[in-house]
């Protein structure tokens, strides 16, 4: 049976010192600049950012509120419109 291959010895340029700092430089500048791939939202958010700088973001806001405003009084009209039909109604019960 063989000994396992001890690869410690395998074949390797010799290099300068200099040169061996050089590609330690390099290698720690590029984990330095490195940085992680941005999440689809965070791509979103930043295009979302250019495309909607200053007044158009305003405006988007301002729509979304009003949105959430027209809701709650859809929702208001609905609780007058069960009351009234309660009121109508014989049932007392109904209020």
């Amino acid at each position: 049976m063989h000994a396992p291959l001890d690869t410690s010895h395998a074949y390797r340029p010799c290099l300068s010192d200099r040169q061996r700092e050089t590609i330690t430089m390099e290698a720690a500048q590029l984990r330095a600049t490195a940085r992680p791939i941005p999440s689809v939202t965070g791509a979103l958010r930043a295009v979302e950012a250019v495309l909607l700088a200053g007044g158009q973001r305003t405006a988007r806001r301002n729509a979304w509120t009003s949105v959430l405003e027209d809701r709650r009084r859809a929702k208001d009209r609905n609780d007058a419109q069960y009351v009234l039909e309660a009121a109508a109604t014989s049932r007392p019960h109904a209020t």
